[in-house]
């Protein structure tokens, strides 16, 4: 095994990438970043500035293996990257997550259930499809949509054509609403070597399609649950050949069975828990996997949530005054709907837990009010 500094390419610059050079430093790795978009904020390692694709072959010098922060990336280009240096997740894991359609039929060639839904390509079609699922119903574009972009919730099937023109893509998913106890999301991780573990699943609180709120290790959460999410994740790892950590999003129903929503092929928001709550973090791990290092232990700490701050900066002193509560800046400005920072919030219980984020959603400007499903149990 190499013992000596891995020179890690990234593609994309933004938070992601800025937590995984901070977590991957302390291993004695370097950083390089290909930024495709012209807009890095990243603010760690070396950013290659590339959004016409004039400096691959710098990037490319510098690198010994690749990986990616940001799925929304030139197929192409990861393809090309691959002729020359190993990339871990593949192109093929980007191929499946950009698009929706081919998502949903992996998921269903594995048997993973997911809630019903239709692809339409009119108003017309989207009307119909609205009528057969029964309304709310939920349209999202194909490829492109993330944090709650490129979707449309149909009250009514007459709202069909207004939801295809506000949307504006000629192929749409159309999928009906579900009747669920909470939405919940599983990261794990798989090895160069085949070997994958997983972290405990955490319940997440969206707000306009962006997330609000994670919370692991959940205090009601049935041993056979978590043992179903695994086995879905396992089989998309084991599908994809994949290297690194993959992030499942799933709703639970009242009977305990668990709906694939969407997957996302990287370090992941609801993953950022783990910095502070579990042995080793989502970053490192990925780093580990990527490097073909022995994976790290997933096991939770303490109970954790990680609190989003969106668009406008909290009180930081107020909210570093509070035990055992860590805060992790992005070095963004402010913007409406930007992620700015999180902050992971560890206690001994779940009831204090609570007690805590409600102190720390008080200093965050319109930080929504928390809403867990598992409140009832404490």
């Amino acid at each position: 095994m190499n013992s000596g500094t891995t020179n890690i390419g990234v593609l994309g610059a933004g938070q992601l990438g800025r937590m995984l050079a901070l977590a991957g430093y302390p291993l004695g790795n370097r950083f390089t970043f290909l930024d495709t978009t012209g807009n890095p904020s990243a603010g760690i390692g070396e950013v290659i500035v590339d959004p016409d694709n004039q400096h691959l072959a710098e990037f490319l010098a510098k690198v010994d293996v690749v990986t990616y922060e940001f799925e929304h990336l030139p197929v192409t280009l990861v393809q090309e990257i691959e002729k020359h240096k190993p990339v871990y997740p593949s192109s093929r894991a980007i191929e499946v997550c950009q698009n929706r359609v081919e998502e949903k039929a992996l998921f269903d060639r594995l048997n993973i259930p997911t809630p019903a839904y239709r692809v339409v390509e009119s108003a017309e079609q989207l009307e119909t499809a609205a009528r057969e699922l029964g309304c709310p119903v939920v349209a999202k574009s194909v490829t492109e949509g993330y944090d709650g972009k490129g979707q449309a919730v149909l009250k009514a099937p007459e709202e069909a054509a207004d939801a295809w023109k506000s949307i504006g893509h000629t192929q749409l998913i159309v999928e009906a609403f579900v009747d669920f106890v909470r939405e919940v999301s599983m990261i794990a991780v798989r090895g160069r070597d085949g070997e994958v573990v997983f972290y405990p699943m955490a319940e997440n609180q969206h707000v306009g399609g962006i997330l609000r709120y994670s919370v692991a290790p959940l205090p009601d959460l049935d041993a056979q649950v978590q043992q179903t999410a695994d086995t879905y994740i396992r089989a998309l790892l084991d599908e994809l050949d994949y290297v690194g950590v993959l992030a499942l999003e799933l709703f639970q129903t009242r009977d305990g069975s668990l709906l694939a929503n969407e997957m996302a092929p990287r370090v992941h928001n609801s993953g950022h828990w783990t910095m502070d709550g579990a042995v080793t973090s989502q970053f490192e791990n990925h780093l580990r996997a990527v490097q073909g290092l022995p994976l790290g232990s997933t096991a939770a700490i303490a109970p954790t949530c990680m609190v989003n701050v969106i668009g406008q900066e909290g009180d930081n002193v107020a909210m570093l005054k509070l035990a055992n509560t860590h805060l992790h800046r992005y070095d963004k400005a402010e913007r409406a709907g930007r992620k700015l920072a999180h902050v992971n919030v560890v206690a001994a219980t779940h009831a204090e837990l609570l007690e805590k984020v409600r102190a720390c959603q008080a200093l965050i400007p319109d930080a929504p009010a928390v809403e867990w499903s598992f409140e009832r149990s404490l």
